[in-house]
């Protein structure tokens, strides 16, 4: 406490010496500093003494400084501009989106369909920002956060932790898809939980959100189930769908309507899937941080 009273006290006196330097007035300085007069001369007085040096010599009306003043001007006029817009610079620096790194978890379904939109909007505005898309799902992307690796999670979230927050920006709606002539397409707006539970599934790892979704709603149905294939990405998810491997529950943001599948409604059965941000209680945003979410949440 004692030394950062010091090293503020002398701050003061640098400021209020430099100030009769170049105003050559201790009435002139304590004016521009918002001081009282008698103030001034004891910041000048307590250089000088700490200093054990004398820093003016008084000719007539004017102050001039003495060869050890010139010496003290010299080095202190560069902290003390410093310090003078130390506040403007700080708030310039804080709010430059224009430079600087971005590092988003996500995973591989968000990066390929949510993503985009926002990622080319962002880039296209600020040029100057290193962009880093982390390709990791579910505990490992939340881990990446917790270890400030990453400033924020794209994705959905089934449940929050109490560490974290999320916001949900946009919600997608599930479908079920089948190869080309399957069974069920035959009965595209009647398709009952019942007949999909007849065929095999194709899903994404078991410890994604997705097949816990899938899951829970057949067991509360106390259907039973049966999972041919365990694969990630929806891209190859569609593609054995479509050799006829098994039917898939996906969210309808992956469908490019190029697609060789049966696409049917499954809504009323199965819950949309909700994406948004996720991010660490009480960590602040940077400035590119914030911008690329404000960013996501007008495109999305």
């Amino acid at each position: 406490m004692e030394v950062f009273r010091y090293k503020q006290n002398r701050l003061q006196q640098l400021r209020g010496f430099c100030a009769v330097v170049e105003l050559r007035s201790v009435s002139k300085a304590a004016a521009r500093l918002n001081l009282a007069q008698p103030t001034v001369s004891l910041q000048v007085q307590a250089l000088e003494r700490e200093l054990r040096t004398k820093l003016f010599e008084r000719r007539g009306p004017k102050l001039e400084l003495t060869p050890e003043g010139e010496v003290l001007f010299e080095l202190a006029r560069p902290l003390v501009d410093g310090l003078t817009v130390l506040d403007r610079d700080f708030e310039a620096r804080r709010n430059n989106v224009e430079q600087g790194r971005l590092s988003i978890a996500a995973g591989e379904s968000t990066i390929q369909y949510v993503l985009p939109p926002a990622v080319q909007k962002f880039a296209a505005a600020h040029p100057g920002i290193s962009l880093a898309l982390n390709n990791v799902t579910g505990l490992d992307g939340l881990q990446q956060l917790r270890e400030r690796k990453v400033d924020f999670c794209v994705g959905p979230l089934l449940e929050t932790p109490s560490d974290l927050e999320f916001e949900p920006v946009v919600s997608f709606d599930p479908v079920l898809i089948t190869a080309r002539r399957h069974p069920l397409s035959k009965k595209r707006n009647n398709v009952t939980l019942e007949q999909i539970s007849g065929y095999p599934l194709i899903l994404p790892p078991r410890h994604l959100s997705t097949w816990r979704q899938v899951e829970l709603v057949f067991l509360q149905r106390r259907l039973p189930y049966k999972v041919r294939l365990e694969v990630g990405g929806w891209e190859v998810i569609k593609r054995y769908v479509e050799i006829g491997l098994g039917i898939s529950i996906v969210m309808n943001v992956c469908l490019t309507g190029r697609d060789r599948l049966e696409v049917i409604p499954v809504k009323k059965y199965f819950p949309q899937r909700v994406y948004g941000i996720v991010r660490l209680k009480g960590r602040p945003l940077s400035p590119q941080a914030r911008h690329f979410i404000e960013t996501f949440r007008k495109v999305s």
